[in-house]
């Protein structure tokens, strides 16, 4: 087993916030929010940790069919998710809840899909933040795809496609990438590299660092540490630029961890270290904001309480609500399968009521 931990990568990454929580700068990328956009972003990962912490505990216990964890990504999702207009199109994976908070996502759509009770949980129009994609990969063609759309159609918009480092082993992220060169596509690839791909690490998945792949076809890539809010800001916004100026694709490669399970059906223990958890831990983006925060007195103990307070409330809200969810019927599925009727549909409809009512009689 191999000890991802990153240190010897710092020199090529775009760092702009240290694990000590101290400012530094970078000749290309750089921002300068105001302290009150840095309060917003620590409040926006910290609701972002507490609805997955939500969602493990209720997995727990029996309310969830599964949890697919982001804790210890919350600046790589909510650092590029502030970077992207409310114009431009998500397209996540099924991991990314900040990237949904900061998209203003009701977080009870997440909960309905992995409670079993949606079939999709939410209109992608509403908030241009497209559904969770569970087949790893696809949506990165489906983003590009899209992508390609809206630029044919000569829209001032940007498409970002949000995928693992696992993934980029699947041929339809090649394929994504090949057709987003060739065809100027609008899109900013960004690559949440975790270091495990289920129980595989990185260097299992990839012999070059991935951001370097995208040289190949043809278009820049960047690695950003995923644990820097800031810097995902910095990086995803020159990238969502040059998306919608330059119609080039850019890969940005968040160097992250995941310090928790995979989803709550996998056991991390029996094959990662606990010692590079622990130093990980040390890198937790959202203690580093806090730091950065205290240190130049733009937070106080009240203003941190309150977050807190506010996440205390969403917790509770989560937990009621998703108890409070009823069954869906055995046949409502037959209603989305397509927007309207359909002769095929509605034969299987009535097998499959004679099929029910056939138990039901026999009772």
């Amino acid at each position: 087993m191999t000890e991802c931990s990153g240190e010897e990568e710092v020199g090529e990454m775009v760092q702009l916030l240290t694990p000590d929580g101290e400012r530094v700068h970078h000749p290309d990328y750089d921002v300068e929010p105001t302290p009150e956009e840095l309060r917003e972003m620590y409040r926006l990962m910290v609701l972002t940790r507490r609805v997955d912490t939500e969602g493990v505990t209720l997995q727990r216990q029996g309310e969830l069919g599964l949890w697919p964890s982001s804790l210890g990504q919350e600046a790589a999702q909510v650092g590029s998710g502030l970077a992207m207009g409310e114009d431009d199109h998500v397209f996540p994976s099924y991991r990314d809840h900040g990237v949904a908070v900061v998209r203003n996502v009701d977080p009870l759509h997440i909960f309905r899909l992995f409670r079993g009770v949606s079939h999709g949980g939410w209109d992608p129009a509403e908030k241009n933040f497209h559904l969770y994609t569970l087949v790893i990969g696809s949506q990165v063609l489906h983003a590009t795809g899209y992508a390609m759309g809206v630029a044919d159609d000569g829209a001032e918009t940007a498409v970002i496609a949000y995928f693992g480092d696992g993934a980029t082993s699947q041929g339809d992220v090649s394929e994504a990438f090949n057709f987003a060169a060739v065809y100027d596509a609008p899109v900013v690839f960004f690559c949440q590299n975790n270091q495990w791909a289920i129980s595989q690490s990185v260097e299992r998945q990839s012999k070059v660092p991935i951001h370097r792949r995208a040289a190949g076809f043809g278009f820049p890539g960047v690695r950003v540490d995923g644990n820097d809010v800031l810097a995902c800001l910095a990086v995803t916004r020159a990238a969502r630029e040059r998306a919608r100026g330059e119609r080039e694709a850019t890969l940005v490669e968040a160097f992250t961890y995941r310090m928790g399970a995979h989803t709550t059906s996998d056991d991390p223990t029996r094959y990662v270290r606990s010692a590079e958890v622990t130093q990980w831990a040390k890198k937790d983006p959202i203690v580093r904001l806090e730091r950065y925060l205290l240190k130049n007195e733009w937070v106080d103990t009240d203003f941190l309480g309150l977050v807190e307070k506010e996440g205390d409330q969403l917790a509770r809200h989560i937990r009621e609500s998703v108890r409070a969810m009823p069954d869906p019927g055995l046949t409502d599925f037959f209603d989305t399968t397509y927007a309207g009727t359909h002769p095929l549909v509605t034969e299987e409809r009535e097998w499959f009521e004679d099929y029910e009512a056939s138990f039901t009689g026999g009772a």
